[in-house]
């Protein structure tokens, strides 16, 4: 069938997807800002207490994806301690000024984060034209997914865009869906969009 990954904040929405059905998590703090890094001792206690792959938010503060020298030796540091706790995947993206992708940082944080995996997070939404986005990122090995919203708002508005990514990626990449998928839907967008995985706060019941 396909994955459905749970976008969750701290170790009590991480138990309570895993308890209900969630294949793996994403996990970040501050949802209210589309997510960062969590605090280091909480990937640590998730870590342990969690069965299902971890998925880390590397991203230094809310707000856009330009970041600063100094923001990107945090998000290194946040990768080697993550490499530390042997953690399934650390998730990233990085533009530049003109919201293209920054494709000299982005390859030097996948070499320092292989053998993790590797996902690509929603700043492809933000470029100017994603399926060139995603043809650059195709190119550079060892990124194993891309989170996206096919540009748009929502899974259900980027829906074309997204089944088209998904062809174009085939076997290189998972191209995750992402935005306002919830159990209730997410069946329905499966069979039009056909992706292997999806993500969302709800993509699980809460029971």
């Amino acid at each position: 069938m396909y994955i459905k990954e749970a976008c969750v904040e701290g170790i009590h929405q991480a138990q309570v997807a895993e308890q209900n059905g969630a294949h793996r998590i994403e996990l970040c703090a501050d949802l209210s800002v589309g997510g960062i890094t969590p605090p280091l001792d909480v990937i640590s206690r998730v870590k342990k207490e969690i069965d299902i792959p971890i998925r880390v938010m590397i991203r230094p503060r809310g707000g856009d994806f330009v970041y600063s020298d100094d923001e990107f030796d945090l998000m290194k540091k946040q990768i080697r301690y993550c490499h530390m706790l042997k953690i399934d995947g650390v998730v990233f993206g990085i533009l530049k000024r003109n919201n293209t992708l920054d494709i000299r940082r982005i390859k030097t944080l996948v070499e320092l984060s292989l053998p993790m995996n590797i996902v690509i997070h929603k700043a492809i939404d933000e470029t100017p034209n994603i399926i060139v986005a995603l043809k650059k990122l195709l190119k550079i090995d060892g990124i194993t997914s891309i989170l996206t919203s096919g540009g748009k708002s929502t899974a259900l508005e980027g829906k074309v865009i997204l089944k088209n990514m998904v062809s174009m990626a085939k076997d290189t990449l998972e191209i995750v869906a992402a935005g306002s998928i919830t159990d209730k839907n997410v069946g329905e967008l499966h069979q039009f969009i056909n992706s292997g995985s999806y993500h969302g706060k709800k993509i699980v019941a809460n029971k």
